[in-house]
């Protein structure tokens, strides 16, 4: 069997599985008690905090495989490798507006696939895997600020 057909088709199905909980998440907002709202959006922040964080990571791991990359294209991957994880944490010092860093973060951190992703050799399903989960993140991300705010 083609390994690659195979890792793209388990790529596809692990980010489409992390959406998961961005998604129970959101829904959870919506329809649980008020008094559980709280619990969802600080629940919600954590795991977009963690899944962000895991996007640098691509970054560090793709520079260290990469034996092409410029002195200059190792130094802006690793340098943005790290960012995700920054931009994450300054979320959670905020307060109301964390949610709009982490969906900034989100955007970012999409752009910075786009464009990184071609030095890194990437598959051609890379970069629209990444739109589509990006997409539903936000969405997910955004339904819930509405939720707290309809709702809280």
């Amino acid at each position: 069997m083609n390994t690659h057909f195979v890792n793209k088709r388990v790529a596809h199905l692990l980010g489409y599985a992390g959406l998961i909980p961005f998604v129970l998440l959101m829904l959870g907002c919506w329809v649980a008690h008020p008094d559980w709202l709280g619990d969802f959006i600080r629940g919600q922040l954590a795991y977009g905090i963690a899944i962000l964080s895991f996007l640098g990571g691509i970054h560090w791991g793709a520079v260290m495989v990469s034996p092409d990359l410029t002195m200059e294209q190792t130094r802006k991957g690793l340098v943005w490798s790290i960012s995700p994880a920054l931009i994450a944490w300054s979320s959670t010092l905020m307060g109301g507006f964390g949610f709009a860093v982490l969906m900034l973060g989100f955007i970012a951190a999409y752009q910075a696939d786009k464009r990184l992703s071609v030095w890194y050799g990437m598959p051609d399903w890379f970069v629209p895997l990444r739109l589509k989960l990006t997409c539903i993140v936000i969405a997910a991300l955004m339904l819930s600020v509405i939720a707290a705010n309809v709702r809280g």
